[in-house]
């Protein structure tokens, strides 16, 4: 995915929703900071783009993007990428995240006024689901400098979870780290 799919599931997740106040979690929240060109294939591989309302009490505008621009829609069928339906509980994230987010602020988004997550908030989360594929997503980011391991290892303190999660997603950054070329 690409900032211009990007902001086109944006725009086509606020309409649907009728809400722009939107947080982009998983791996394309990356562009919100940096255009596909200058990251890895890793980390803009994915067709999706996870899109959570930041009022979404009862799930109605989550499940409604899913029926409109979700995986297998025709939306999908048509462009090659898609918006998933998710709440912000969806993702584990350091505690602050939400100072940290970055506006995704272009006006082919409008109307969302949409926020990406910061990225060593974003590389948490993907450490605290641990798939192979979002190993390869952190390793690549590391690879390309796009990530500095300290704040990394900073960001774990700010997990609000058990010592034991935060302590695998410690050895999991020393991981990434080791594959992308440091120590």
């Amino acid at each position: 995915m690409n900032r211009d799919q990007l902001a086109h599931v944006l725009r086509a997740a606020a309409t649907i929703g009728d809400d722009g106040d939107i947080v982009v979690l998983g791996s394309q929240s990356i562009l919100g900071t940096a255009d596909a060109d200058r990251l890895p294939d890793e980390a803009t591989r994915s067709v999706e783009a996870d899109v959570a309302f930041v009022n979404d009490p009862d799930e109605s505008k989550m499940d409604r993007v899913d029926g409109a621009i979700g995986e297998d829609s025709p939306f999908h069928a048509s462009f090659g990428y898609y918006g998933q339906g998710v709440t912000l509980e969806t993702a584990v994230l350091p505690n602050g995240w939400q100072d940290r987010t970055i506006a995704f602020d272009r006006p082919d988004a409008e109307p969302s006024h949409a926020r990406c997550l910061e990225p060593h908030d974003l590389v948490i989360a993907k450490l605290v689901a641990g798939r192979e594929k979002d190993f390869e997503f952190v390793t690549a980011l590391i690879a390309a400098d796009l990530i500095n391991i300290r704040i990394l290892l900073d960001r774990v303190l700010l997990l609000d979870t058990p010592g034991a999660v935060q302590e695998r997603v410690r050895r999991s950054i020393e991981r990434c780290a080791r594959r992308a070329g440091y120590g």
